[in-house]
């Protein structure tokens, strides 16, 4: 098999060889190509963040332009010279034009008035020529904007008065525009900001205000300081950017978006620096192709050796379970069947056993289920163990392996294997800190007494294993004819059943309870009847279960609920209490469903009682507990029922809010054996009543069990002794007849009453 499969590896590799040195021949021509694409992209990358630093430079100069100008346009002086009719140009001379020049360096100022005339202009060089028609032009746009900001911080006071906005500043900032212009040859940084008072006050008109542009030359030593901050080579301003092409360029533009100049220097090129610097890589990677063909041809055959074995590892998976480690449901099939081909060829005996997990779901629900795959996997190894090697052993589900067992004489050699294994789960198996002790359920079907068709032999296996676990667990069946007409008349009934609930053919019966200190019924229990045209009366212990096994129970439920909801307005003064299943409790809409129903026939929630049993507790205790809660919240009561016959935890107890406690009535009837037992019944109505619950008693069969319990705080009592379950019109009359209210009475007082067992007859 090794030979075989390197010489395929070797022709794989010299079939692949060739197409691999034309792939890496492409793909260094791509690599190449990618890397001058990269570079280019890095260039244009690096430029334009050049450039967002030099846009950033330039505003930072026009930014600090107008915070510069804030102490000369933020000044009463300022503002009160000009206003007037005739302005004092000396003063604006020395206060404006020559502070700014001599403290600042701006070369040029401008005052337009409220007209938009200009009455004041300085220049360094005392040249006033400066100022044309083309260069108020270019600043209009500016000073337009600069007088709309200052108008519109004032705002309208309730006197209709105006008066500057309270959340404005008096920083000439705000009120500022800044940009640049060509004067001649040269271009100015500029900064336009409005005169304004130190202190504003309420005015009846907004007038526009003087607005004063202050302008400073865009020269060398300008471009100097721009470019130490901006960090860029040799910036120069130009006036055409076609001159140097290759330097970047970002365009200096007037307010009025003309290109008025160009600022260009010598861009850093990282892009085309790595490629220079990478080139003598790609040329060693070119000539590196010889050497990659052989190493090529050893990686393909070695590739070719690992595919192998990934594709045996893939068969393997592909044919076992990952948790177990033993052969899947379709590995054990193909065994089954060439077992039983053997079976027909040879005249040999087989055997298929299910075996299963007694209450494995327990423990997932108490220890989770990192700790039921523990087990899972203990018990796989076990198994195994023992496993015949002619047979074999599989994991067919989550908690249900199967077992082949090949050149079986007869049963009692199969039986021996069976006690084998029920040997091996004498052992605990150990989890973190606990120990398990796991029982198992066995199902066998024999080859050729059974059959010799796997899926028969596999059904009848399971059929034996339901048996198992129907008569106390732990223990194995063998497949008889019996089994499979039992599992026919179950599968019959669960049919029936479902047609009795869709076609409302099944009743309910009420069981009285009475209060023990006011002599009166004061609830009703209602309890699930069927009786079926051919089969007769079915108990209720025979169909609940099924419905629970079927996943029926949800319907009919809902169908006992629905039938308890409308019966009770009846009788208005009772309350209705409903058995409820723990399967219910754990369905995604239970609360809504009762909710609904309770809507659906206008029924009070008080008035129902929802009754479940102590297995509630075992798993999903927040879910439980939030549905709880959510139908107390509505008014309906919960009771727990059967106490004492299950968990019978106290912590639990504390956890869940019951609103009542139904005493089992294992506990009641034993009262009259031994003391031990009216301790114990007088413990737990201690206990309930200290948890602040109603206490009921059921299995009253007595008249002096219901004066012990009456004596002991027990608030209601149901029983034979008080009334059998009643159909709704033999309830009613119950109710109305008056001398069951003596009887009870009586009952209660210990009193002789022949009236009694003649009312309880005719019920």
């Amino acid at each position: 098999m090794k030979v075989v499969a390197e010489g395929s590896g070797g022709k794989i590799a010299n079939a692949i060889i060739i197409p691999m040195i034309a792939v890496v021949v492409l793909a260094v021509a791509c690599v190449c190509g990618l890397m001058i694409w990269s570079s280019q992209i890095s260039d244009e990358s690096a430029e334009n963040s050049q450039r967002k630093l030099l846009n950033g430079a330039l505003k930072l100069k026009l930014d600090q332009m107008a915070r510069q100008q804030v102490g000369t346009v933020v000044w009463d002086q300022a503002y009160f010279n000009t206003v007037g009719e005739e302005l004092d140009h000396a003063w604006l001379y020395n206060n404006i034009g020559h502070w700014l020049k001599s403290t600042y360096g701006f070369s040029r100022a401008l005052i337009v008035d409220r007209d938009r005339e200009p009455v004041f202009i300085y220049d360094e060089k005392l040249n006033r020529d400066w100022m044309t028609p083309e260069i108020q032009n270019q600043l209009s746009t500016a000073i337009a904007r600069t007088r709309a900001h200052y108008i519109t911080s004032f705002q309208r006071t309730p006197s209709g008065l105006y008066r500057f906005k309270q959340d404005q500043t008096n920083d000439g900032r705000i009120l500022a525009e800044t940009g640049l212009v060509r004067m001649g040859s040269h271009v100015y940084f500029f900064s336009a900001a409005a005169i304004t008072q130190e202190v504003h006050t309420i005015t009846a008109v907004r007038r526009p205000p003087a607005v004063l542009v202050s302008f400073d030359k865009l020269d060398s030593e300008a471009l100097a300081k721009i470019a130490n901050i901006s960090g860029l080579a040799d910036l120069r301003l130009t006036e055409n950017a076609g001159l140097l092409p290759r330097l970047a360029t970002v365009e200096l533009r007037s307010p009025k978006g003309v290109v008025i100049g160009n600022l260009q220097w010598r861009p850093n090129k990282p892009g085309t620096d790595m490629l220079g610097r990478v080139a003598p890589v790609l040329l060693i990677l070119a000539l590196a192709i010889v050497g990659l063909t052989i190493g090529v041809i050893d990686f393909t055959r070695q590739t070719t050796r690992r595919l192998a074995s990934s594709q045996a590892q893939a068969v393997h998976t592909a044919s076992h379970d990952s948790l177990s480690g033993l052969p899947n449901r379709e590995q054990f099939s193909t065994l089954l069947s060439e077992a039983l081909k053997k079976t027909q060829d040879e005249a040999v005996g087989s055997a298929i056993v299910y075996i299963d997990l007694d209450r494995f779901k327990d423990i997932n629900d108490t220890l989770g289920h990192a700790a039921g795959d523990e087990v899972i996997r203990a018990v796989a190894g076990r198994l195994k163990a023992i496993a015949p090697k002619t047979g074999g052993i599989a994991r067919i589900s989550g908690d249900e392996f199967a077992m082949l067992l090949a050149d079986c004489e007869n049963q009692q050699s199969v039986e021996q294997i069976l006690t084998r294994v029920q040997d091996q789960m004498v052992r605990p198996i150990r989890i973190d800190n606990n120990e398990l002790f796991v029982s198992l359920s066995m199902g066998a079907a024999l080859a050729p007494r059974d059959g010799t068709d796997p899926g028969e032999l596999l059904r009848k296996a399971d059929i034996a294993l339901y048996d198992a676990k129907e008569n106390g667990r732990g223990r194995w069946s063998f497949f008889d004819n019996s089994m499979q007409e039992t599992v026919q008349t179950k599968d019959k009934m669960s049919r029936e059943l479902r047609r009795a609930i869709d076609n409302d053919a099944l009743d309910v019966a009420y069981q009285p309870q009475c209060d023990a200190s006011a002599n009166e019924v004061i609830a009703v229990e209602a309890l699930a009847r069927w009786t079926h045209p051919e089969m007769g009366s079915i108990s209720p212990s025979s169909f609940i279960p099924l419905a629970e096994e079927t996943g029926l129970i949800n319907d009919l439920g809902q169908w006992i609920l629905r039938r308890a909801c409308r019966d009770a307005h009846r009788w208005p003064d009772l309350l209705v209490s409903v058995n409820v299943s723990p399967t219910q409790f754990k369905h995604p809409r239970f609360v809504e469903m009762i909710l609904e129903t309770l809507d659906d026939f206008n029924l009070a929630p008080n008035r129902l009682e929802i009754e479940v049993t102590e297995s509630v507790f075992a798993g999903q205790h927040m879910t439980i507990l939030n549905s709880m809660k959510r139908l107390q919240d509505r008014g309906v009561k919960i009771a727990l029922d059967d106490f004492g016959s299950g968990y019978s935890s106290l912590s639990y107890l504390r956890k869940f809010p019951f609103d009542t406690l139904k005493i089992d009535r294992d506990f009641i009837s034993d009262m009259d054996d031994s003391l031990e037992a009216e301790a114990i019944l007088t413990s737990i109505i201690q206990l309930g009543q200290a948890l602040g619950m109603t206490i009921v008693a059921e299995g009253i069969e007595a008249r002096h069990q219901i004066g012990f319990l009456a004596e002991n705080g027990c608030h209601r009592m149901q029983g034979f002794y008080i009334s059998r379950p009643l159909a709704d019109e033999a309830l009613a009359e119950f109710l109305d007849d008056r001398a069951m209210k003596q009887a009870m009475a009586v009952a209660a007082n210990e009193e002789q009453q022949p009236s009694l067992p003649l009312k309880l007859a005719k019920g």
